[in-house]
């Protein structure tokens, strides 16, 4: 295995490639809900069915999670993040944009989803066999906010590139990113010596207790315990569904995710109907929020380390403190979006929003690799179904709520059709912060 690539440790290689590759994930949705926008708003197509077109996609996530999880774990993070990248890199390629024909979109949108559904538990699973616990934190946050710079390049270029060469040059060059990632992941990452088989992990965060403190240290993992043989041991799925630190991580990727895809679904909307903007003349400022998320993202995991490592907190006071100051500083951000009718506002407060959530997620995210590493690809499954099945409420419930506001006699341009929307997320920030703050821990809980 050759453990240096122009002088970079393969380490510091594969959480650069996780960051890449959740980059281009997210240029992918982003770019969806623009160009399907473009093109079911000039084709007359209602807001209801709309909605229900953007939450297709997370019918088919949910489905994968927890499959993605299972299959990371016995066949290997690397080779199902490879197969999943494929699979809707070439769907992207071959789809046709035609908001009339609803079937094949619905069924091309429910493929992205599945594939892109084994994502996450490979990376959780790829990150707990190769990153060590003093740079957890950091690591996990640098690779999740390339969602956000994602995010924002894909609302910053692809508008442009819609105008210019229509909607269907969205997918060519998405399709065309995401080939090329898949080739540099095939050609660069590997396997740790002990996990050939991906089956098991060679580095293992444990969490201690020391002089009432939370540290942390390296076990050796079920392979190397056991003479590089496969420890046999099954996934304890009972005390992972019963257990009140998972769900208390469950309940906040829930609100997290809630938030995060009414936004990244909803925002274009808003922006042109709401507002009454173009997001082609906006220039770069539409691109903030989801800057502001990629900043904050790895300013939680740079604090998160800090303090654990000097031990000015413990890991589980850690969790909780950044987890509560992200989620009720982005409530209040959520909520008073509406009382905002400036594009300067509209931007401010939604920035606020989403980059305090991602400041959040150096709390509940990481919380999978403290409480359960050998099974972080699993709990990072079952939390991220919940996550998906939020998509699938928030995305589809918003655009039944704009639809029920325009047949009251309503514009989609009063702040009165939006303030529910943006109330909702707000709301659920607020009680999935108290639970985390109730039910959550720092400590190892699964052997």
């Amino acid at each position: 295995m050759k453990m240096k690539i122009k002088n970079l440790p393969v380490r510091y290689l594969i959480v650069l490639l996780t960051f890449i590759c959740t980059s281009v994930c997210y240029i992918e949705r982003v770019g969806f809900s623009i160009a399907y926008t473009v093109a079911a708003d000039a084709a007359g197509v209602k807001q209801s069915t709309k909605g229900t077109i953007l939450s297709t996609f997370y019918y088919g996530y949910a489905c994968s999670q927890v499959p993605g999880g299972y299959f990371a774990q016995k066949i290997g993070g690397r080779k199902i993040l490879l197969l999943s990248f494929l699979l809707w890199s070439l769907t992207c390629a071959i789809l046709p944009l035609d908001p009339n024909k609803t079937l094949i979109l619905v069924t091309a949108r429910l493929l992205v989803g599945v594939s892109q559904g084994f994502i996450f538990p490979s990376i959780h699973t790829v990150l707990a066999q190769w990153v060590p616990p003093h740079e957890r934190s950091r690591s996990v946050s640098l690779t999740t906010s390339g969602m956000y710079l994602g995010a924002a390049l894909g609302m910053l270029f692809l508008p442009s590139l819609v105008k210019f060469k229509g909607p269907q040059s969205v997918f060519i060059a998405e399709a065309f990113l995401g080939f090329v990632w898949s080739f540099i992941w095939f050609r660069y990452s590997s396997d740790p010596k002990s996990s050939a088989s991906g089956a098991g992990e060679s580095i293992l965060p444990v969490n201690k207790k020391v002089d009432g403190r939370v540290s942390v240290g390296i076990e050796k993992s079920s392979v190397e315990k056991n003479g590089g043989k496969k420890s046999g041991i099954g996934i304890p799925w009972g005390k992972i569904m019963t257990s009140f630190p998972v769900w208390a991580i469950v309940v906040n990727n829930f609100t997290f995710h809630y938030a995060l895809y009414v936004l990244m679904n909803w925002l274009p909307t808003y922006f042109e109907l709401g507002l009454k903007l173009s997001l082609h003349e906006m220039g770069s400022s539409k691109m903030l929020p989801y800057l502001n998320m990629f900043v904050f993202s790895n300013i939680g995991g740079v604090v998160a380390d800090y303090l654990i490592t000097r031990r000015i907190m413990s890991v589980t006071r850690t969790r909780k403190f950044l987890n509560t100051v992200g989620f009720l500083v982005a409530s209040f951000a959520l909520i008073v979006i509406p009382s905002f009718r400036t594009s300067g506002g509209a931007v401010f407060c939604s920035s606020v929003a989403l980059g305090f959530l991602a400041l959040g997620r150096a709390g509940f995210a990481v919380n999978h690799m403290d409480i359960a590493p050998r099974y972080a690809g699993i709990v990072m499954g079952v939390s991220n179904t919940a996550g998906t099945l939020a998509g699938i409420v928030g995305v589809d419930l918003t655009g039944k709520l704009l639809e029920a506001a325009k047949s009251s006699d309503s514009d989609l341009s009063s702040p009165e059709s939006w303030r529910v929307v943006f109330f909702i997320p707000g709301l659920l920030c607020v009680f999935s912060s108290v639970i985390f703050l109730l039910f959550s821990t720092g400590e190892r809980i699964f052997d």
